[in-house]
């Protein structure tokens, strides 16, 4: 596989102009699919403007300046994608958290230092392992083990501290639960659940909102009950 691709290929996700070089970075293979991420080479020098060539972006990451999900970055491919934490050290001091816009692009969105601590993660599958354990998959490839006993389902959304990978909270998706749409023609909107519709047929499961629209399970995260857990864009409501 190379390490670049063709501008005009580039994934629209991508917050990069169309027109320019005609080379662009390709993300490493990692937690989330290409469509869905975007390397830290173009976050930072592309998007974000902290670093003008390739080389800084490199001299920041060999510093140990650049974290993701409070891990320290090396890699110039690392691709971030929805819900992921980048935290840059002093004298930087800035924390961002990945998210999507109302055209379906990725954004970083400025949080608190208190919130770089810990991430969302939602439970795409439930799987029984050895040890009479359960495991969870998240939708960035994180496997989290839990009880059999506990009371997670696929469609939740888990607090996580970060890089701990601690349960710190768990926000069921039910009904009057504050969701965030990661995906469809209603991606970006944040919206009220009113009923979640369990399909018999080979159809996935779709989720009804108040706001008066419908999606997909897949498509739906939960991020708070009365009010979000995490900073979203701003002008971003029910």
């Amino acid at each position: 596989m190379t390490f670049r691709l063709k501008r005009r290929a580039a994934p629209r996700t991508w917050p990069v102009a169309r027109k320019g070089t005609k080379w662009i970075a390709r993300p490493a293979p990692g937690p989330h699919p290409q469509e869905e991420s975007i390397p830290v080479l173009l976050v930072l020098r592309d998007v974000l403007g902290i670093a003008r060539s390739a080389r800084e972006v490199r001299l920041l990451l060999r510093d140990g300046k650049v974290r993701v999900d409070g891990k320290v970055v090396k890699d110039l491919s690392r691709g971030l994608g929805l819900m992921d934490v980048l935290s840059l050290a002093p004298p930087l001091g800035k924390d961002y958290r990945v998210l999507k816009n109302r055209l379906g692009r990725l954004v970083l969105v400025p949080i608190a230092p208190t919130e770089a601590g810990f991430k969302l993660g939602r439970v795409r599958f439930k799987n029984a392992v050895p040890g009479g354990k359960v495991a969870l998959t998240l939708h960035d490839g994180r496997n989290i083990l839990v009880d059999p006993r506990s009371e997670y389902r696929v469609g939740d959304t888990l607090r996580l501290e970060v890089p701990a990978q601690k349960v710190a909270q768990r926000l069921p998706l039910t009904p009057n639960a504050l969701a965030y749409i990661s995906g469809g023609s209603h991606v970006g909107q944040l919206a009220r659940v009113e009923r979640i519709e369990v399909l018999s047929s080979s159809q996935p499961n779709r989720v009804q909102f108040r706001e008066g629209f419908s999606t997909i399970k897949e498509y739906v995260f939960v991020v708070g009950t009365e009010s979000p857990v995490i900073q979203l864009p701003e002008g971003l409501g029910p």
